[in-house]
């Protein structure tokens, strides 16, 4: 039992030299536990840090209890930009000023080289000459005793690189220091994305909240406004509702405008001035005034209201002013006194009828603190125009009582001493003839202009034509004249405003031709001249610039200023003409010209119109073949996303190549489809393709994804059409989501109230919307608030001057800024440069399409479905 014991006890020797490896072993297993706790701490770090600056520097204290880290930095590569953030540098030599450098200066250096490869680095100094010939690295600054660098991954991308170092010798580093900084260097990048997060979060909550307060301030403001504003309403109502009343006197009334006035601005004191019939005098018709009973009337002199009355505008007079204006000449002395002695602030508008100032309507206040504003100018300016109107209204409508009281006596007086049976003779058979004049009259004449009709021009063309071959020395000319934007004006203004629009044309058009020239109004928007005995051909084209210049004078209809154009046609009357149907043929063709020039010019007829005008029906007649026997060719062009080059969907052209006529322009191609009432078969023929397309290519690698098709606004304007592009997709048994709708914004622009239920219902079965040319047209910001449309395209133009157009490079990112808010993705499109592409890529545009993003040509759809 004993030499047993003996045998499996150890020698103090032996447990001597297990003494080291034992304490090799608690050193190891103590390390363990600091790393372990170490990874807790940064995990912790990643939900109790919410700044970057704070991070670094805990990372920093954390990897300073392994090893010494008095020199340590952390930097990033941000590839996009080509630069290196240094986000944290703490060095005893170094003092790091700049933390973002270009990657060019750093690639050759330990940085640069633990970037490119994604390996670690364990610097020796004493083997400096080594290291830089295994690696190539080039040492930059003052070069550390000792360095252990190592990158940071993010997956198998290294996005940067941490170093420590040490300048003093008797500090080393070791292969364990080493393992432990790439172990924590795992778990470091996942800490600072959420630290990232976690601050780009509040950032944005912040934002978000400072926007809300921004939108609740703006809509405080709007509400008092409105506020306002109804308040001017109620108070022009009640002016018009005292015009409008037949009874009571003028006191009352003047009495009733001050107390609607008082309601607008301080009106302690008011009164109403007038001149009297010779100009000479001023009349006080109401005078209210705390500190005088009345006002006499006198002679114009240089007071406050006769200055107003030589300005023709609304004056805000303090006593600053009042000094300004004495010294100038504009007022007297004694009253400029006056007023500075009561600290007067005084408010004076004249009151205008017809273009005519009849008098002055004023308020002030007496006293240092009761001052007018320019605000309170503003009103009283608005409110006095309406004052003005309501008296001219009352005066009239007094005139009116007393002019037909008068009338009425003078008709009993009358209507006693007349022979009732005679008179009523003699009225039948005088209403009998003016009857029958009428009629004459009116069948040959417009009733809204009162100018000859198609009937009575006509005929007198016949004779102007029979005049023509009896006498061929004699010169005769017809001028077919179509006016601008009449269109618009009745769908906007209204049928009347559209009428006294054509009266005031036909006035204008009446004062730039001869006596014996014939005006007649064909019918809608067409006139037509007939020029009779003309010397020179000269005088024609004379004739029809005056025209087109009178017509494009401004229009004041509804109290609205608005603008038209006449495009005129010319054609002479030649020996060859039989009727008068011929010559205003030819006319007419002569004005569609000048409209297809560009509208607002004159172009005289030849032949060579006729024929192109029959080319144009022939090319039409073409149209409708090719379409039903589909001999278009079909592209596909890509919308690319930029940060990977894939293609986000494809857009549909069609092309038409006609074996005489050659390539159709794109422009004209859609212009023959609108003009022949085509324009919906075309775009429910494209649907077609797009369908069959997505099809057949369902299971092809490569095969389009989804299909963009133009649609015309006219799909738009009836349910009916909406659910027959719905049934189109539900019969060919796809996802609406492959298909995409681009609707170009000039047509939005026409008819954009009636379309927006019809949208929203093609978003609802999934389709996905896009705004093509946007910036092209009007108002464009509404659509991107009220419309559901996924993407926008910017219009070529604006991308075609990058990036030399610092402005349109702004109006870009302030789309794309828009977009964030309002969920929606901006397309550059047109893109044909790679300086244009390069620019957009700066501003971080992600969606382009155009020449240059296309790797080839435009992909042929025959090619592709055939494949």
């Amino acid at each position: 039992m004993s030499s047993d014991l003996t045998q499996n006890e150890l020698s103090e020797e032996e447990l001597r030299e297990l003494i080291p490896q034992l304490q090799q072993l608690t050193d190891k297993y103590k390390r363990a536990e600091r790393v372990q706790k170490a990874l807790f701490d940064i995990s912790e770090l990643a939900s109790s840090v919410s700044h970057l600056n704070r991070l670094y520097s805990a990372i920093h204290e954390i990897i300073g209890d392994f090893m010494n880290a008095d020199n340590f930095f952390v930097a990033f590569y941000e590839r996009d930009a080509n630069i290196i953030d240094f986000a944290y540098f703490v060095d005893e030599f170094d003092e790091q000023t700049v933390k973002q450098l270009p990657a060019d200066q750093l690639m050759d250096g330990i940085t640069g080289y633990i970037l490119k490869t994604g390996n670690h680095i364990f610097f020796n100094h004493d083997d400096v000459h080594l290291f830089s010939e295994e690696t190539g690295v080039q040492l930059f600054g003052s070069q550390p005793e000792q360095l252990l660098g190592v990158p940071l991954k993010r997956g198998t991308q290294v996005i940067g690189a941490m170093v420590v170092q040490t300048y003093d010798a008797d500090v080393t580093y070791t292969q364990e220091d080493l393992e432990v900084l790439l172990f924590v260097s795992q778990h470091i990048v996942t800490t600072v994305d959420r630290v990232k997060n976690r601050e780009l979060t509040e950032r944005t909550i912040r934002e978000r909240t400072r926007q809300l307060r921004q939108i609740n301030d703006d809509l405080q403001e709007e509400i008092l406004e409105r506020q306002k504003v109804e308040s001017l309403q109620q108070a022009l109502f009640e002016i018009s509702e005292l015009a409008a009343n037949l009874e009571g006197d003028m006191n009352a009334f003047y009495s009733s405008l001050h107390d609607i006035l008082a309601r607008l601005i301080s009106a302690p004191n008011c009164f109403i001035a007038t001149l009297d019939d010779t100009k000479e005098y001023l009349e006080f018709p109401y005078f209210s005034d705390t500190q005088a009973e009345s006002a006499e009337r006198r002679p114009l002199g240089l007071g406050l209201t006769e200055f107003v009355l030589r300005s023709g505008q609304a004056e805000l007079i303090n006593p600053p002013r009042v000094l300004e204006l004495a010294e100038q000449g504009e007022l007297d002395v004694s009253v400029a006194q006056n007023m500075l002695n009561s600290a007067n602030s005084w408010l004076g508008s004249p009151l205008v009828v017809d273009g005519e100032i009849s008098g002055v309507i004023a308020v002030q206040t007496y006293g240092k603190h009761a001052k007018y504003t320019s605000r309170d100018l503003e009103l009283l300016r608005f409110v006095s125009h309406h004052i003005a109107v309501a008296m001219e209204r009352k005066r009239s409508t007094e005139a009116i009582q007393r002019y037909n009281s008068e009338l009425e006596e003078r008709v009993k007086e009358r209507t006693a001493e007349l022979d009732r049976a005679n008179q009523f003779l003699k009225q039948q058979i005088e209403e009998r003839k003016e009857i029958e004049l009428k009629l004459i009259h009116d069948a040959h004449h417009d009733a809204l202009t009162d100018l000859p009709n198609r009937s009575m021009f006509t005929s007198r063309l016949e004779l102007a034509i029979a005049s023509k071959q009896r006498h061929p020395e004699n010169m005769f000319a017809v001028l077919f004249i179509d006016l601008d934007r009449f269109k618009v004006i009745n769908d906007t203004l209204g049928h009347h405003a559209g009428d006294e629009f054509l009266v005031e044309v036909a006035r204008r058009i009446s004062l730039c031709i001869r006596g014996h020239d014939l005006l007649a109004r064909l019918g809608g928007d067409e006139f037509v001249v007939l020029l009779d005995n003309f010397d020179d051909l000269a005088d024609v084209e004379e004739v029809a610039s005056r025209i087109i210049e009178s017509i494009s004078e401004p229009f004041v209809l509804d109290g609205k200023e608005m603008y038209s154009g006449a495009s005129i046609g010319i054609a002479h009357l030649e020996a060859y003409y039989r009727t008068a149907d011929e010559i205003l043929r030819d006319a007419d063709a002569a004005m569609y010209q000048a409209k297809t020039l560009g509208r607002g010019r004159q172009v005289l007829f030849d032949k060579s119109m006729r024929e192109r005008l029959i080319e144009e029906l022939e090319l039409e007649n073409e149209f409708r073949r090719a379409l039903r026997e589909e001999e278009f060719e079909y592209f596909l062009q890509p919308i690319v996303t930029l940060a990977d080059k894939a293609p986000l969907y494809h857009e549909m052209y069609v092309r038409w190549q006609h074996p005489t006529y050659g390539k159709v322009a794109r422009e004209q191609f859609r212009q023959v489809a609108e003009q022949s009432g085509l324009t919906l078969e075309l775009d429910l023929f494209q649907l077609n393709k797009a369908c069959e397309l997505i099809v057949s290519q369902r299971n092809m690698p490569d095969a389009p994804q989804h299909i963009a098709v133009n649609v015309s606004i006219n799909h738009l304007l009836q349910a009916s059409l909406v659910n027959k592009i719905i049934a189109i997709i539900e019969q060919y048994e796809i996802s609406p989501r492959e298909l995409v709708f681009e609707f170009d914004e000039n047509d939005l622009n026409r008819r954009s109230q009636y379309i927006l239920p019809a949208i929203k219902k093609l978003k609802r079965a999934g389709i996905t919307l896009v705004l093509d040319n946007f910036g092209s047209g009007l108002a464009s910001l509404s659509y991107l608030f009220a419309y559901p449309f996924d993407y926008i395209k910017i219009d070529h133009r604006f991308v075609k001057s990058l990036p030399r157009s610092q402005r349109n490079l702004k109006l870009i990112q302030s789309v794309m800024l828009i977009s964030e808010h309002l969920r929606f993705k901006v397309i550059a499109e047109g893109v044909d440069s790679q300086a244009q592409l390069d620019a957009l890529k700066e501003i971080d545009c992600r969606y382009a399409q155009g020449k240059v993003l296309a790797t080839s040509k435009p992909l042929n759809l025959q090619t592709v479905t055939s494949s």
